[in-house]
């Protein structure tokens, strides 16, 4: 299977809409095993930390649309920039305004998977 832009279009939509159910099962498919994330705060989390605080619910999503940027395909891999428009809390932390993601999806056995992910806030 190759992986196109389309299907990543796709996916980041599904995330968006699994973040804002805040549904652990869900996020625990797309996200590898392996994940690393830097938060806005410069903490790096794992793909662990990331379903306990949704399941914790140190993760609550008030408000979440997404526009992608940019998209590249890199054989079974694509490097996703997209820009949030978010309010909630973040690791228990109150979060507002607008974010900057670089998502790093890649093909595995069963399906996309995130693999690495970085934001940082832009406003």
């Amino acid at each position: 299977m190759e992986i196109n832009k389309t299907d990543i279009e796709a996916i980041e939509a599904r995330l968006v809409e699994g973040i804002k159910a805040g549904d652990v099962g869900f996020l625990d498919k797309l996200l590898h095993d392996d994940l690393l994330c830097i938060t806005p705060n410069g903490k790096t989390i794992t793909k662990a930390m990331d379903l306990a605080s949704h399941k914790s619910r140190e993760m609550i999503v008030d408000k979440l649309t997404h526009n992608i940027e940019n998209i590249s395909i890199i054989g079974d891999t694509a490097v996703a920039t997209v820009i949030y428009d978010a309010a909630g809390v973040m690791l228990g932390e109150p979060i507002s305004g607008k974010f900057k993601y670089i998502r790093v999806w890649k093909l595995v056995d069963d399906g996309l998977k995130v693999i690495a992910a970085s934001c940082c806030q832009i406003d």
